[in-house]
């Protein structure tokens, strides 16, 4: 008798629980907030992105609401057909406006964003130079694209223009980056990977989906960050992270926007953002550049954490953002030390290979700008009394 088709499935999973690393889903009983109940417990909440407060924010919720009441909940349609609403042109002038670029587009996910444009830009006759450590929906575009891919060191700007002084002249290439890597929590090289760019004539991109409403004037991102305005030819961002609700955009010219609107697959193929989702967005940009308070409290519970983190020996990698990783190495006790945690009250998730390199799993934390100095003490006791309790390594 042959094996069921699905038996690899099954021996996949016995060997993730073989390892300690098989993973149930945590389930949100309340709102995403710093305080949140999950799996029926009040946790200090330090996994989600949410970093200035922004999914329970009462402008936000207002206008998600009114649009409801006006709109309806859908759109019925993809954006080239007949799901273009006047609020989805709003909230992309208001992008463009923000990232002070020419135009920009709406895709339902920084995902989409991501992988849409990428295989939209590029094709087998082409390639991508990019950062190791780049998010998943980067390489999966780069693979949809069947452009030659080449990836550098992370962070070295130095072997990036190595392998783009290679290339011919003539070559289509696309240079590619991080703004924030959202497991490290570090920056990526842009300055030095847009000299790079305007030395060689490549086409500069930057993913900037944990840097939005985290860096930059008002949280414009790296690239008001650095002040690299114009250097930069395609800017991504997200909606879903700082901004509070859903989806993902590209910034540039007028003219890559309007390419987008013809070969990117997501946005010529997927319904588009309810008004709820659309309105929403529009209402947490008015929150970003008229309340500087909500950066600034982040950025103070930011300090805090990390000096916390410090006192411990806790080993936080080169993290230089909200995001903060507790390295211990080893998938399985990394596991472990986030069950300890969550036991204790405080939600911190593990990851390991593959999200992370072999070695390199971690407990990921993300502060807030909405978490109490309370709440951030509370949580530094339980990691100092969890990583105790399991024998988590300090670092020098």
């Amino acid at each position: 008798m042959s094996p069921a088709p699905l038996a690899f499935v099954d021996e996949a999973l016995a060997e993730l629980r073989r390892q300690g690393v098989f993973r149930p889903l945590r389930v949100l009983d309340s709102e995403q907030a710093a305080r949140a109940s999950v799996d029926g417990r009040s946790v200090v909440n330090l996994s989600s992105n949410n970093y200035l407060g922004l999914t329970t924010h009462p402008a936000l919720r207002e206008r998600a609401l009114e649009a409801v009441r006006t709109l309806g909940v859908g759109t019925g349609s993809v954006r080239p057909i007949a799901g273009t609403m006047a609020l989805h042109m709003e909230l992309e002038r208001r992008l463009a406006a923000f990232k002070r670029t020419e135009a920009a587009v709406v895709f339902q996910s920084g995902f989409t964003a991501n992988a849409g444009t990428v295989a939209a830009l590029l094709g087998r006759d082409d390639v991508i130079v990019s950062d190791e450590l780049n998010h998943a929906s980067i390489i999966d575009g780069a693979r949809l694209s069947r452009a030659t891919i080449k990836v550098f060191p992370h962070g070295d700007a130095a072997a990036a223009r190595t392998l783009v002084a290679a290339l011919p002249r003539t070559q289509k290439t696309l240079l590619i980056t991080d703004g924030v890597f959202s497991m490290d929590g570090d920056l990526g090289a842009l300055p030095a990977l847009c000299d790079v760019a305007d030395e060689f004539g490549c086409l500069m991109m930057v993913d900037d989906a944990h840097a939005s409403g985290v860096f930059g004037r008002q949280g414009r991102g790296t690239v008001d960050h650095f002040g690299v305005h114009g250097r930069v030819h395609v800017q991504v961002g997200t909606l879903s992270k700082a901004i509070g609700a859903l989806g993902g955009y590209v910034a540039g010219s007028r003219s890559l926007i309007e390419f987008l609107h013809h070969k990117a697959r997501p946005f010529l193929f997927s319904t588009s953002h309810p008004p709820s989702v659309t309105a929403t967005c529009l209402a947490a940009l008015d929150v970003l550049e008229s309340d500087s308070g909500l950066i600034e409290r982040l950025w103070d519970n930011t300090r805090f954490f990390k000096a916390g983190l410090a006192a411990l020996g806790l080993d936080t990698g080169r993290s230089e953002s909200p995001i903060t990783p507790v390295i211990v190495g080893d998938a399985a006790l990394a596991m472990k030390l986030s069950d300890r945690l969550f036991a204790l009250g405080v939600f911190a998730q593990g990851i390991g290979f593959p999200t992370v390199p072999q070695g390199k799993a971690r407990v990921r934390t993300i502060v807030t700008a909405t978490h109490t100095r309370d709440e951030l003490t509370f949580a530094l006791d339980a990691f100092a009394m969890a990583a105790a309790e399991l024998g988590v390594a300090r670092v020098s």
